[in-house]
């Protein structure tokens, strides 16, 4: 018999029903890669600067927030699976007042089929579960396929940095 996912329904969207589980020491490099690039992707564009640009500066911000890798104290890093089949991940910081999402990610195949939604909202149960009230995020704005999920998900604007090309 073949893997199947689950699927929960959420308002009137159907969600896959994902899990989620610590990074194992084996994955850590390659989520690191992707999250590099993921993060080089955003800035690079909002920065202004040449694709290496940005992922030199992706790595040097990234290095410093994840001193010890996956196991940087605050630091949460969770593979998102369907069953056994890893589908995605995320990283949230715990240190502050209210977590802080500093990375999500599905993997490209999967991408368009709810998981990024299934994604946040394990990451929000796991949050509340550890005793928090609110989560925290950025989005560059030329991401409107994020930009979309955040609002659908309910969360709002609360500070908006600004730009003007002289």
């Amino acid at each position: 018999m073949g893997k199947r996912a689950v699927l929960a329904i959420v308002g009137q969207v159907i969600t896959p029903t994902v899990l989620l589980r610590p990074i194992a020491a084996s994955e850590y490099s390659q989520w690191r890669t992707r999250a590099d690039a993921t993060f080089a992707a955003g800035i690079g564009p909002a920065r202004g600067l040449d694709p290496e640009a940005a992922l030199t500066l992706a790595r040097a911000e990234i290095d410093k927030l994840l001193v010890d890798g996956p196991g940087t104290e605050d630091h949460l890093i969770w593979i998102a699976c369907t069953g056994d089949e890893p589908v995605g991940s995320l990283w949230i910081w715990t240190k502050p007042q209210v977590p802080f999402v500093f990375g999500i990610e599905v993997d490209s195949e999967r991408r368009g089929r709810g998981y990024g939604r299934a994604i946040m909202l394990a990451g929000e149960a796991e949050c509340r579960a550890r005793g928090y009230a609110q989560l925290d995020l950025n989005v560059f704005t030329n991401n409107r396929t994020a930009v979309g999920l955040y609002e659908s998900l309910g969360y709002t604007v609360v500070a908006q940095q600004m730009r003007k090309q002289l």
